[in-house]
């Protein structure tokens, strides 16, 4: 796979950084990645667009899954996930998440992390959507990616690793093969280096996180624009499965114009024992599944929207009234806390709840040791599609799917020497190659996604959304061919611009998958038709700024690089 020769608009680097890998992100993908890295003797450096500690994994409620209690076994996860996937797991990929995780959660645990024990010193475990066993561990009650992300930096302080913090990653550096050269990204005013950089190294890994912010309403931080699918795609690397992004089914219901970051209200709430009920106390998901409010994310989200219209409900509701106080100051402060914050008190009253944006099951297409389709860029975590979650992630799975991974990256970064070639990073063009929107431009996407592409979609709706947004494409392209003008470089046009990116991937794969599966909802096509869909949609950037779209023959991913390209 050759770049694109895209990049962002962005003054050259004023200073660099040598190393053997170059880690983006500070989740528990990108740190458990750079900790391995370290740990095999390379020189690891660490960027991050916020603090240390600012991903998406401390915001995680829920837990980790692994089968690690009496009875459980990696079978009977594996089983689990591929019905959560609805058809489109890669079981190769699926199977080594479940037979490695338990050990990869007990390193986590010798790393430093501290998870609720039972009365008898065992972890304790619990059940949330689409489990059929308890095996979610989890930390401080409902604070479980807290307690991780606490654990990994303060390994990676430890360890003195040299770290970028408030650090945008920009774009992918290459050398005159086309191989991986390292990444410019702009440092905002705080911290050892200030402005444009790059980092030079052999070897990077995107552990970026989500793209939540592509949606008014979304469980995902403010940084999460995903920045790592837009790179990867300007760098000629292929995304796959971006149509399947999961809503959380119980988001705390803010009010029809809420935008941004929602509170989450964790599936452990209902692994728990609590209740959906409409307006007048009904259990509405009853009989809609065997699960029943354990279903699968994508059904019970289903299941709320169905009742919402047809009751013309603005939300429905979540009753854990009879957890009674204790239970809910033990089991889940942060969720008490956060509720009562907007004045509502799970204790005593239902709690308001409606799906947002959570989680994208798709992302930049890996094989199994994290290998991308640009030699030497590997991905982990949100970011990445390894097949693993297929058309709708089963609970508390990512965070097993970034600890596992990130291991089998550095294992592979450190066996193929590929960290011994010194890179040649190829200068970068005078001329920008890619326009910037301006910074309003994020609004009118989050509120183009909500309406065209959100949980309930259509071709009309898709239609409508890929014409807009071709239009906002199309007006800073057209500003930037005929005069050579775009919008000023900072932080809010570059991300801005990069969920254009991956809107448009988002929108041209969702209208091309026509049926219902997992967390795409089609209404028009409201059937699953495996005949013609058990299969990937695979997309890339083409040099003039199009987009190139393809299925796979099967649910198999094929391989990411030729043979003689993987060294």
């Amino acid at each position: 796979m050759t770049s694109t020769g895209i990049r962002l608009h962005a003054p050259a680097p004023g200073w660099s950084i040598d190393a053997d890998v170059v880690v983006v992100g500070s989740g528990v993908a990108g740190l458990t990645a750079a900790l391995r890295c370290e740990a095999a003797g390379l020189t690891t450096v660490v960027v991050t667009k916020a603090r240390l500690d600012d991903g998406s994994t401390r915001w995680a409620q829920g837990g980790i899954a692994a089968a690690l209690g009496d009875g459980d076994t990696p079978e009977q996860h594996l089983d689990d996930t591929l019905v959560a996937g609805a058809g489109l797991c890669d079981e190769e990929a699926v199977r080594i998440l479940v037979t490695e995780g338990p050990d990869a959660v007990r390193r986590l645990i010798a790393t430093g992390a501290r998870f609720d024990e039972s009365g008898d010193g065992g972890l304790e475990l619990t059940r949330e959507g689409g489990h059929h066993r308890r095996r979610i561990a989890h930390a401080g009650g409902d604070a479980t990616g807290a307690e991780i992300s606490r654990a990994l930096v303060e390994a990676v302080r430890a360890r003195g690793m040299r770290t970028v913090e408030n650090a945008l990653v920009l774009d992918l550096l290459t050398d005159a093969e086309g191989r991986t050269a390292g990444v410019t990204l702009h440092v905002m005013g705080e911290g050892q280096h200030d402005g444009v950089g790059a980092v030079h190294a052999p070897a990077v890994v995107l552990a970026t996180g989500g793209m939540g912010q592509v949606f008014s309403a979304t469980t995902n931080p403010a940084v999460s624009t995903g920045d790592g699918v837009a790179l990867a795609l300007r760098a000629g690397a292929e995304v796959s499965d971006l149509e399947f992004v999961q809503f959380h089914p119980t988001v705390l219901f803010l009010g029809p114009d809420a935008e941004g970051q929602q509170p989450l209200v964790s599936e452990a709430v209902r692994g728990e024992g609590a209740h959906l009920v409409d307006a007048d106390g009904v259990r509405f998901m009853l009989g809609q599944h065997e699960l029943a409010e354990l279903a699968p994310r994508d059904v019970v989200a289903k299941g709320i929207v169905r009742r919402m219209l047809d009751q013309d409900a603005e939300h429905m509701y979540l009753d854990a009234r009879h957890f009674g106080a204790e239970m809910w100051e033990n089991r889940f402060p942060t969720i008490l806390a956060a509720c009562r914050a907007h004045g509502i008190d799970p204790v005593t009253q239902p709690v308001p709840v409606a799906p947002a944006a959570h989680y994208a099951s798709g992302g930049v297409r890996t094989d199994s040791h994290g290998r991308t389709t640009v030699p030497g860029l590997y991905a982990c975590g949100e970011v990445a599609c390894t097949g693993v979650h297929g058309a709708n992630r089963l609970a508390s799975n990512s965070l097993l799917e970034g600890l596992v991974y990130a291991e089998r990256i550095a294992a592979d970064i450190a066996a193929t020497g590929l960290h011994a070639r010194v890179p040649q990073p190829l200068p970068t063009a005078e001329r920008p190659a890619h326009p910037l929107l301006p910074p309003e431009a994020r609004l009118a996407i989050q509120r183009i996604m909500t309406r065209g592409a959100g949980v309930l979609r259509s071709e009309e709706s898709l239609a409508e959304a890929a014409d807009r947004l071709h239009r906002l494409h199309a007006d800073a392209r057209d500003a930037l061919d005929e005069n050579g003008k775009t919008a000023e470089p900072g932080v809010d046009t570059w991300e801005a611009t990069n969920l254009l990116c991956v809107a448009r991937v988002l929108v041209e794969a969702a209208r091309r998958r026509e049926e219902t599966r997992g967390c795409h909802w089609r209404e028009d096509r409201p059937e699953r038709d495996d005949t013609a869909w058990r299969r990937h949609i695979v997309v890339r950037l083409n040099p003039d700024r199009s987009l190139a779209v393809r299925t796979t023959d099967t649910t198999d991913f094929p391989p990411t690089l030729p043979q003689a390209q993987e060294q």
